[in-house]
């Protein structure tokens, strides 16, 4: 399988990120990069009604899209669990 490239949103670098707590900044890290060998994890869940998947990190969670034509993973969102599927 080749490696995906993984392309972070702007506004998940400016505002999702920072205002996470640096230990769990560092695995959410770690797991995006886990995404360019595995893009399909066995934890991934398809969300109902969307384009995107979902993994977790402890309490966060992390939306993302595979462009499999351009071999990208593009992380959407990133959020503590009780925020992070409103709007």
């Amino acid at each position: 399988m080749a490696l995906f490239s993984v392309v972070v949103d702007k506004r998940v670098r400016k505002k999702d990120l920072p205002v996470i707590p640096t230990k769990d900044r560092k695995r959410i890290v770690a797991r995006i990069k886990q995404l360019a060998h595995n893009p399909y994890p066995a934890d991934s869940i398809k969300l109902k009604g969307r384009k995107e998947r979902r993994i977790r990190q402890g309490n966060y969670r992390i939306l993302y899209s595979v462009k499999e034509t351009s071999v990208t993973v593009i992380v959407i969102k990133i959020g503590h669990r009780r925020d992070i599927y409103k709007s």
